[in-house]
């Protein structure tokens, strides 16, 4: 088969990319059927007039979009057929295990943002779990129970709340299954069909696919006060995923002033706060304002075990109520056992010894994290630099496409999320998070190291493509 794509040396977009999309084109509309070989690079290089350099880069990008296999010495074949080109965001965002499907992807898994597993106090939990069973309170705790959570435990948390000061003369407290739940029972009570809601752009993924379940109408800002119209107003004031970003002050107190003059409902996730590494602690917008109908959202996942999925709401009494009653229709309470053995992790202190180690252990990864992409990613590239919880967003050169690089970065052995799965309204195309929470100092450098190859060898493909002269064609 003679080619003959149409190059265009004057075009924004490089000439490699250029030859991809021609090919692409070709085989999804099945002129080249799945099996046929393409021509070696040197003999299409020699066709075209280009460089062979320019070629490989376009087979390269064919096969990180899985249109084509290459078999070393055998050369380049069409790939199974496929339905559509690139990756399906939308398909993607919508399943329920988006999380999982990336985090399993490379050794080394940059994907989840979750603590790490070789800190679990395995020995202080099996001791709190033994105290539990010999209080004697065993049959209680395996019956059904309230709605609201085991009453043991919503004393404690309401007693800490006082004492810190985020507790309003109005509110209550419901114990969930985990801060995702505590948003979906908010998005059950208070959303309906083109509700307004601000929310933070990038965004949790988690968050805007269960508001956008409920049809909410997303806003997406970065300055709040930027969000007229919308009736909720949700946050993550602290180490904010995925960015690692934390608001200051003032932004908390425009934050307040906004919800109030606009009569908007605030909703602050507050997760992980108790993971900060360094500066000083801001109050949570609860504790500035406890009476002023604000809501608050907090969970033991991030600062001790994710799997027992125990979160809390602090918010007004009828606002708890509601909540309670839509989470008795749900799943009428959560596991009671669990937070009797978490109450008792809190009191005998090895919650908080465990924290202590955690921030510990945190702060060395942040501080590998940040010197390894100062080190390793190619110029140009931007990131936050967080002073504490579990993530780092990193934004590459302009024309670098983190989802389309993920597939190179897989086969290397690191995983990542692009930053398209975090946007609201906005293109991340150029973002990526790193979870650096789970994984271990030595994995941080060494998985950052080949993010970064993989990183620079795109740019200076791009800037090869870009620079080298088209041959004249005839």
């Amino acid at each position: 088969m003679q080619f003959q794509p149409e190059l265009d040396s004057e075009l924004e977009e490089p000439l490699y990319r250029q030859l991809s999309a021609y090919f692409a084109r070709l085989i999804e509309s099945g002129k080249l059927a799945t099996g046929e070989r393409l021509p070696a690079t040197r003999e299409l290089a020699g066709q075209l007039g280009l460089n062979r350099t320019t070629v490989s880069a376009a087979y390269e990008l064919l096969e990180t979009e899985g249109l084509i296999t290459g078999h070393v010495g055998r050369g380049s074949f069409v790939a199974a057929r496929r339905i559509a080109q690139g990756p399906d965001w939308e398909r993607l965002l919508a399943r329920p295990a988006w999380q999982a499907s990336w985090a399993s992807a490379a050794p080394i898994s940059f994907s989840a943002s979750r603590p790490p597993e070789d800190l679990f106090p395995i020995e202080d939990f099996r001791k709190s779990v033994a105290e539990v069973l010999a209080s004697g309170r065993l049959e209680a705790m395996l019956q059904l129970g309230p709605p609201g959570g085991y009453e043991p435990l919503r004393q404690y948390l309401l007693e800490e709340a006082r004492q810190e000061g985020s507790l309003g003369a109005e509110d209550d407290l419901l114990i969930t299954n985990g801060c995702q739940q505590a948003l979906d029972l908010l998005r059950r009570v208070l959303v309906r069909t083109g509700t307004r809601v601000a929310i933070e752009d990038p965004v949790y993924p988690g968050l805007k696919n269960v508001l956008r379940e409920g049809g909410a109408e997303l806003v997406g800002f970065q300055d709040v006060a930027r969000t007229a119209g919308a009736a909720i107003l949700m946050l993550t004031p602290n180490f904010q995923n995925p960015t690692g970003l934390t608001m200051p002050l003032e932004s908390r107190e425009l934050a307040l002033r906004t919800a109030r003059d606009q009569r908007m409902v605030l909703v602050e996730n507050d997760i992980y706060s108790r993971l900060r590494y360094e500066g000083e602690a801001q109050p949570a917008i609860k504790q500035m304002a406890p009476g002023a109908g604000t809501v608050l959202l907090r969970s033991f996942s991030k600062i001790s075990f994710p799997g027992l999925r125990l979160g809390w709401v602090i918010g007004p009494r009828p606002l708890i109520a509601a909540m309670r009653e839509t989470k008795q229709l749900t799943d009428l309470h959560s596991d009671q056992f669990s937070q009797a053995v978490m109450l008792r992790f809190a009191e005998s202190g090895r919650l908080a010894a465990h924290q202590a180690r955690a921030i510990a252990a945190g702060q060395e990864r942040l501080q590998v994290a940040l010197a390894s992409v100062a080190r390793w990613l190619p110029a140009g590239s931007r990131w936050t630099r967080p002073q504490g919880g579990l993530n780092l967003w990193v934004t590459l050169p302009d024309g670098l496409d983190s989802g389309t690089l993920l597939a190179r970065a897989q086969r290397e052995g690191v995983a990542y999320l692009p930053g398209n799965l975090f946007a609201v309204e906005r293109p991340h195309t150029s973002s990526l998070r790193l979870s650096f929470g789970g994984v271990a100092p030595e994995q941080i450098a060494r998985g950052i190291e080949i993010l970064g190859q993989v990183f620079e060898d795109e740019r200076k493909t791009r800037q090869w493509a870009e620079e080298t002269p088209m041959p004249a064609m005839v």
